[in-house]
């Protein structure tokens, strides 16, 4: 059996927040992120079968029109959360008490993806009228817009308790719509209406919503699966155009185009890439344009499954004594809460690189604008590995010391301080 090892040691050419030593989990699991289910398994497909028997009145399949609609209307922009001074739309929000720990810890995730890359910022409610109240009623559904009180977003115990799910229902209570009710939805996909039933059409109405100017999303979150509302097992009522094979629909959470479209509806102002396939690289802006003062940019990698190994390949930035007016950050996770891996990295003289504990790691760009940030970075997935920053630790391959499985890659990096030596040695 093959086993592909990537053993990197640095001695850190860069500053750190963190002191040395600092506790760590020395010990290496092999028991890594859940991995993608089957292809047939689509947010949205997830969410139909769910609200099967659902006795809330439900329009295309997930949203609930307020009592005194029958239609989703959004005039005057009435329906949109408003904007603080600090250009932060805040929403206030409760998780029901009926929820486990592990369920609400799934549903604050999926929440914080918002804050990471759009100005959405979730906080929890005190005293404001107007609310979101995150409850596991009769399955996976939301109002469209602000609404106002206490606004109901369906979390059902066991189906509905997905990433996925759970960012859809939300981006309903933002005002998104269904990707593929677009009023230019005919130059993308075509609607096989002979496999409808009748009573189903409204499902499938075009809407006079605004597009933003932004492309279409066949992997929208907010995108019917190739199934939807068929009368007629087998047969797709919506197949893409102009090639039949794109796939359509995905089951882990926000694209990268969910995540434009939030910001453009909301005017963030904010610079944020999602990057989701298994490997691909990114660079500052600067190499396509002139970089904006006095603006952070986040590259969130959430990958379907595995680790994360991050490498840079190149690096300028103007450094600073303390490295404080630019300068990189690297989190070990989805947030600006996780464990940092790279603090106020600036100086171009080491290049590390780290590995993730899970599927998803953030990049954080801080620049003051007054210097051209560049660097450039490619990152793929990998079964098993850690990034030590400790004075010491242990690690083993995957099942030690049992066999290994074939085709096993991993990338175990050791980041030391600047003039410090690394020993490694082997236990039998």
């Amino acid at each position: 059996m093959d086993l592909k090892i990537r053993l990197a040691l640095f001695a850190s050419h860069f500053y750190f927040s963190v002191g040395f030593p600092i506790q760590v989990n020395t010990e290496q699991s092999y028991e890594g992120v859940a991995f993608p289910e089957s292809e047939e398994e689509t947010i949205f497909s997830l969410i139909l079968k769910s609200n099967k028997g659902s006795k809330t009145h439900l329009y295309e399949g997930d949203i609930t029109p307020k009592r005194h609609r029958n239609a989703i209307v959004c005039p005057f922009n009435w329906c949109f959360w408003p904007k603080s001074s600090n250009g932060l739309v805040v929403i206030p929000y409760v998780i029901s008490s009926s929820y486990t720990h592990e369920e609400k810890a799934l549903i604050v995730g999926a929440i914080q993806e918002y804050e990471t890359l759009t100005c959405i910022h979730f906080v929890d409610r005190t005293t404001e009228t107007d609310y979101i109240y995150i409850s596991p009623k009769d399955g996976c559904w939301s109002y469209f817009g602000k609404v106002g009180g206490s606004q109901v977003v369906s979390v059902q115990k066991g189906g509905c308790m997905r990433k996925g799910i759970i960012q859809h229902e939300l981006n309903h209570a933002l005002g998104m719509l269904h990707e593929q009710n677009r009023n230019d939805r005919d130059k993308y996909v075509v609607i096989a209406w002979q496999y409808i039933s009748p009573g189903d059409f409204y499902h499938f109405k075009p809407t006079r919503a605004n597009n933003l100017g932004l492309k279409y999303d066949y992997s929208s979150v907010m995108h019917y699966h190739r199934f939807a509302f068929s009368n007629t097992s087998g047969k797709a009522t919506i197949t893409p155009f102009p090639d039949s094979t794109v796939p359509i629909g995905q089951r882990f959470g926000l694209s990268n185009l969910d995540v434009a479209k939030i910001n453009k509806l909301y005017k963030c102002g904010i610079h944020s890439t999602l990057l989701s396939n298994m490997t691909g690289s990114f660079s500052s802006t600067i190499y396509r344009s002139s970089y904006p003062k006095n603006t952070n940019s986040v590259w969130l990698i959430r990958i379907p499954a595995n680790k994360i190994f991050l490498q840079f390949s190149s690096l300028y930035i103007q450094s600073s004594s303390d490295c404080a007016s630019n300068h990189i950050l690297v989190y070990d996770g989805g947030s600006r809460g996780d464990t940092v891996f790279l603090n106020k990295l600036c100086r171009p003289t080491q290049l590390p690189s780290v590995v993730s504990s899970g599927n998803m790691m953030l990049v954080e760009l801080v620049s003051d604008g007054t210097t051209l940030p560049k660097f450039k970075a490619s990152y793929s997935s990998v079964q098993c590995g850690k990034t030590f920053i400790a004075m010491n630790g242990k690690f083993k391959s995957p099942l030690y010391p049992s066999h290994y499985p074939p085709l096993t890659d991993c990338a175990w990096i050791m980041i030391a301080p600047e003039g410090s030596k690394v020993s490694r040695g082997y236990l039998l």
